[in-house]
Parts: C-alpha cells; structure tokens; sequence
C-alpha cells in the first residue's frame, strides 16, 4: 500500500511540474505588464484553488481553513514571498542564475527535511547532485546578477523548499487553504499597481487559464503528492518544469532550444526517472 501511495505521490507531483511548465507559452502572449499579470493570475488561482477546496472539503470550507492552523500560515507567507521574488528577481538576474538557483529547492527541502527526522536516501542525493549538474548545463550556471538579484533568488529557492517540507511534515492537514490565501495575498500586494482595465478578452483568458490550470492546479496537484513522499523528492520532481518550460515553447512556438539545453535537460530528465523508479522511501515515525 505504502509503495502504491509514493507512486500516486511521484504522479501527482510530475503533474504539477507539467502544469507549471505551461507559464512560458502562455505568457508570451500577453499585453498586459507584470502586476498586471500577477494580480490576475493570483486572482484566477484563489477562486480555481477555492473551488477545489469547496469540492474537496464537502461544505467543510471553513473548518479546512481554521484546519492549517500556524504552519499554513507560514505556508501563506512563504508561497507570497517565493511568487513575488520570482517574478521581482528576473528584474535584477539572469533567467540562467534564477533557474540555477532553483534547483538548489531540492538540495535544501532534503536538508530540511533530514533536521525534522525524515533521513534522504543516497539514491535520492545523487539524483539530486545530477539534476543540479544537468541544470547548470542548461543554463551555463548562475551568471549575470546582482546582489539583490541573488538574494532574492535565493529567497525564492528556501522559500519554496520551506513549504514543501511543512506540507510534507504537516500531512494529516490538506494545505490547499493555505494556497489560495497566499494567492489572495498575492492579489491584495499587486492590484494597487495592476491596471486591469487593460486588459482585452485575450489577456483576460490567458490569465484564467494561468490561474486555474497553471498556478491553481498546479498547487492542488503538489499539496496532495506532498503528503505522499519526502520533501527532497518532492523538490527534485518540480525540476520537470525547468525542462519542460523550455520544450513547450520548442513545439508551439518554433524556438528550438541550443543542443547543451537539450542534453542538460535528458541529464535532469534522467535524474527524475532513476529516483522515481527507485525503492519507495522507508516510513516516517512519528
């Protein structure tokens, strides 16, 4: 049952990286500027997460709200901050230093992971070793940032390895209220600075469906597989989206990737695959 529950995981968490890898494809075609995007996109995504929530909760929706208790609150903060700094740090950074610095997410869920009593395989530490390896090869390592621009990265890898590792570690609790207060909160930052009334009937769709299907999606799929494996692997399986964004863009938007992208991505790709296919992980005692 237990290695039937870490496969569900592992599925469950690979979709959500496909679901976030879709951002590229879709944000190209809007016209709207970045609080724009972020206000509605956060907006989409608290009613698409929202409405799970209502579906999954059978009109307990209040009761799972009061349910995530401090830790979801920390989830909140922590899911705003690593949005926000994402998008606040391509400002001040290469695409190559954020992506780099993204995948050290796994290296530092593991490490969290491993001080709350949930130890790493050392399958799972190599495989790890090599996705960083094969992202470095990707986007040639992290170059072109300034200091604010690498803080911020930074703080947007811990704070998004931080959530992992309390949803894991909280996983008798569904943290899905959580991630729709913190794209409520996301929306109540950027809306001052938003200008919806630009927006046409096309931005207006590419949003909804970068909220819902994309963002909101994406987080119901992770809160589930999150309470199923180990924070690190967790991590580690997000690094679909930094080889996926990349191939979405190559078969719908004709801009083939260099060749060093594509061996760097088969490198990662590989690295997903052997530790997925692995032993499941053995259980957490309480």
């Amino acid at each position: 049952m237990r290695d039937h529950e870490q496969r569900r995981g592992r599925l469950y968490v690979a979709f959500a990286a496909i679901a976030w890898s879709t951002a590229g494809i879709l944000q190209r075609e809007l016209s709207v500027d970045v609080a724009t995007q972020l206000a509605g996109r956060a907006l989409f995504a608290a009613v698409g997460v929202g409405a799970y929530v209502a579906i999954a909760e059978r009109g307990h929706v209040v009761h799972a709200f009061r349910a995530i208790g401090r830790p979801g609150i920390v989830v909140v903060a922590l899911l705003a901050i690593s949005s926000a700094a994402f998008f606040t740090a391509l400002n001040h950074a290469s695409v190559a230093n954020v992506l780099f610095l993204q995948a050290l997410a796994p290296i530092v869920a593991a490490a969290l992971g491993t001080v709350l009593g949930e130890p790493v395989s050392k399958r799972t530490w190599i495989a790890m070793l090599v996705a960083v390896g094969g992202v470095a090869l990707m986007v040639g390592g992290p170059s072109g940032a300034s200091a604010l621009g690498q803080a911020l990265t930074i703080l947007m890898s811990v704070s998004f390895a931080v959530t992992i590792v309390i949803t894991r570690h909280r996983r008798e609790v569904s943290m899905a209220p959580a991630m729709c207060l913190s794209q409520v909160l996301v929306f109540v930052l950027a809306a001052p600075f938003a200008d919806l009334a630009q927006a046409g009937a096309k931005d207006v769709a590419l949003l909804a469906t970068l909220g819902i299907c994309q963002i909101g999606l994406g987080f119901v799929l992770l809160t589930v597989g999150a309470r199923l494996i180990p924070a690190g692997e967790v991590a580690l399986i997000t690094l679909l989206e930094v080889v996926l964004g990349p191939l979405w863009v190559w078969l719908f938007l004709s801009e083939k990737p260099a060749t060093v992208t594509l061996v760097g991505g088969a490198i990662v790709l590989a690295a997903v695959l052997v530790e997925a296919r692995g032993a499941p992980a053995a259980p957490v005692l309480p």
